[in-house]
């Protein structure tokens, strides 16, 4: 097991519960990341990795999970909800839904298993044709992306390709070809991972929050990390840590201090932090369908034809197959 960096609370600073936070953070800095993948390709250790800096060598098949992280960067309120699903898709019909609630997607295989490649190249596609589909909106080619203004490229969907355990000496699938699976497409990106050696984490998550045009300071290592507890269990505010640069001096006492081990420049220099909220349910099916009615309607092009009653109401018609 891994060893995570948590700071400690040290100063008098105030930050509201976490409760407050999420009432406070706006539609638009509401997203769902969904990670997606065959079962043992590392997805929730991914995860583990991103939320808390941690490994576990056993495996635990994975049904469903669901975590919510909110952050606070400039001043604004950001909420990111993962949803981990499971490798073996026992509900079609729930992966289907997966793919339309979803702002940003993670798509995890392992360089070990072709099997996991191929799932991940089905699962792109399948995402694609989705998103596609139920806003009325075509792909968009890295070659139509650099001829087009970015406001004017609504198709995007960004999404990032982990080829995990990239740290085992056996592989059977090359860099080379996991790239290609991003070659044709703008907001798609590949980093190759190891979740067990932490190696190239923060790069993972950075790559794709800037895909989603996401602040970069919700990558793992550009934010302070809080634990629950220090924004639970009180009803006013509770003390927040010191930002890492405020004294040159108690930098130079600490200096050899574990706390400081992996911290980034952006992370030290930034007032901004987050934390992972407890005991957070999955949003139920009626609640993702209205996500997604809403969603569907702000991507409806502003043209008469589609003012007319049975217009919209094909619009918002969802059907899960």
């Amino acid at each position: 097991m891994a060893d995570s960096v948590i700071e400690t609370v040290e100063c008098n600073t105030n930050v509201a519960p976490v409760e407050d936070l999420l009432q406070t953070a706006s539609h638009q800095n509401c997203q769902r990341l969904v990670v997606l993948g065959s079962a043992r390709s590392g997805k929730s250790s991914l995860v583990a990795r991103f939320l808390s800096n941690k490994f576990s060598d056993s495996y635990t098949p994975t049904i469903e999970n669901f975590y919510r992280k909110v952050y606070r960067i400039r001043g604004e309120v950001y909420q990111l909800d993962i949803l981990d699903t499971s490798g073996n898709h026992p509900f079609p019909a729930m992966q289907r839904l997966s793919f339309i609630t979803g702002d940003l997607f993670l798509l995890v295989f392992s360089v070990d298993s072709r099997e996991s490649f191929e799932e991940v190249a089905r699962l792109r596609s399948q995402i694609i044709e989705t998103k596609c589909h139920i806003g009325g909106r075509r792909p968009v080619t890295q070659q139509s992306f650099r001829g087009s203004k970015k406001t004017s490229t609504p198709s995007l969907v960004p999404m990032i390709i982990a080829g995990n355990k990239c740290d085992r000496e056996m592989r059977t699938v090359t860099a080379e070809e996991s790239a290609m699976l991003c070659s044709g497409f703008a907001g798609c990106g590949f980093v190759e991972t190891s979740a067990k050696k932490n190696w190239n984490i923060d790069e993972l998550f950075r790559q794709l929050f800037q895909l989603a045009d996401l602040p970069a300071e919700m990558a793992p290592n550009s934010h302070r990390r809080l634990l629950p507890a220090q924004l639970l269990g009180s009803s006013s505010s509770v003390p927040l840590p010191p930002m890492l640069t405020s004294s040159p001096a108690a930098q130079t006492k600490k200096k050899g201090s574990r706390r400081f081990q992996g911290l980034s420049i952006r992370r030290r220099m930034s007032d901004a932090y987050g934390v992972v909220a407890l005991n957070v349910r999955r949003p139920s099916l009626h609640t993702d369908l209205m996500i997604m009615k809403k969603k569907t309607s702000q991507r409806q092009p502003n043209s008469s034809s589609s003012n007319s009653p049975s217009t919209r109401t094909r619009s918002f018609r969802c059907v899960i197959q």
